[in-house]
């Protein structure tokens, strides 16, 4: 981490994860670092017992299938980015059986200039279900919502996923090794110099900034960014809570490293990802002249960001169609029609 400063990320205890106060941490867009939440999760009690005991307890829970991993030459130095064109990326994918991964990581674990080897986020329902049943926070539709979450998992060596953004609240457990997660709110996202849409290291756009060295010449908002960040310093057993939207690079600070979470949304699934409207956005609104941009603003503002029942609110209710509360069968509609309407 870059010796500028930003303030820690808020820490507290709580007894159980459903004493965790979710709504604070949502609606009040403030991140939790909950300390040894999750200790004593057997996952955890192993990897404090050894690297090797870590790895061992997985191997007793992998079901057998292929697994997606990503490796770096020791130049990237963990950070899995972009190549210097900012077309292509540092870093190769493969599908291979999980112990083949592990085996690498044991064979180079404690070198200085070891290549950089993890697998991504892993459902834990489809290749690890009994793992997740011996380690779980044993939360459901109160917190979740009618969806249960993507729970996944992410193990690898000393390695930098670059500052990014989610589109779902996320809890993550840190549970072999330490963590380090830098955040920032959404309205940072200026002064985080975001890269190409595609192609992405990871699925999302990510921030340009080195942290660990930032050209401030280059990127000067990066000042202002930090000022507005906070960092989580986790310990096995630490349970991070953050919202949907937050910038947050995570950086795996021991030779073997895990990482489990849970990405969750309660929008109900037949709204569509809102990605899809920005990308249209930059086809339909980004080139008009400001004035228009304006006047489009205005009625974003009216139809999308204000009250969502304001548009409808002095229709009758036969006649407000998209305008009042949408279920499945009105989301089919208005997306055949939106369908129909780019495919002229």
């Amino acid at each position: 981490m870059t010796a500028l400063t930003a303030r820690r990320t808020l820490e507290t205890t709580v007894a159980t994860p459903g004493e965790i106060p979710f709504e604070a941490v949502l609606a009040g867009q403030t991140p939790m670092l909950f300390k040894g939440l999750v200790r004593d999760w057997p996952i955890v009690q192993a990897g404090l017992q050894s690297p090797q005991d870590a790895r061992d307890y997985i191997r007793a829970h992998d079901r057998g299938g292929a697994v997606v991993g990503y490796s770096g030459a020791p130049a990237i130095k963990g950070r899995f980015f972009y190549d210097d064109t900012l077309t292509g990326l540092n870093f190769k994918a493969e599908r291979a059986p999980l112990d083949a991964f592990l085996r690498r990581i044991e064979a180079v674990e404690g070198q200085a200039d070891a290549p950089s080897i993890y697998i991504g986020s892993t459902d834990l329902d489809a290749y690890f279900p009994s793992l997740k049943a011996e380690n779980d926070l044993g939360l459901g539709p109160e917190v979740y919502g009618p969806q249960p979450p993507m729970a996944g998992i992410w193990l690898g060596s000393r390695t930098v996923a670059s500052a990014h953004y989610d589109m779902s609240n996320n809890i993550a457990v840190c549970a072999v090794g330490r963590r380090r997660f830098t955040l920032f709110p959404p309205d940072q996202v200026a002064n985080l110099y975001p890269g190409p849409l595609e192609p992405t290291p990871g699925g999302q756009v990510v921030s340009l900034v080195d942290f660990e060295s930032p050209d401030l010449d280059r990127h000067p908002l990066f000042r202002e960014a930090l000022a507005n960040a906070q960092v989580a310093e986790m310990e096995p057993g630490d349970v991070l809570v953050y919202p949907a939207l937050w910038w947050h690079q995570v950086e795996a600070l021991d030779g073997f490293n895990v990482l489990m979470n849970y990405w969750w949304n309660t929008t109900p699934a037949y709204v569509d990802t809102p990605m899809t409207t920005l990308m249209h956005a930059l086809l339909s609104l980004r080139d008009r002249p400001d004035f228009e941009k304006q006047g489009w603003k205005a009625l974003f503002d009216y139809y999308v960001f204000g009250p969502a029942e304001r548009a409808g609110a002095h229709l009758p209710e036969a006649a407000r169609g998209p305008l009042g509360p949408l279920d499945d069968l009105k989301a089919r509609r208005l997306r055949a029609w939106l369908l129909d309407r780019l495919n002229r």
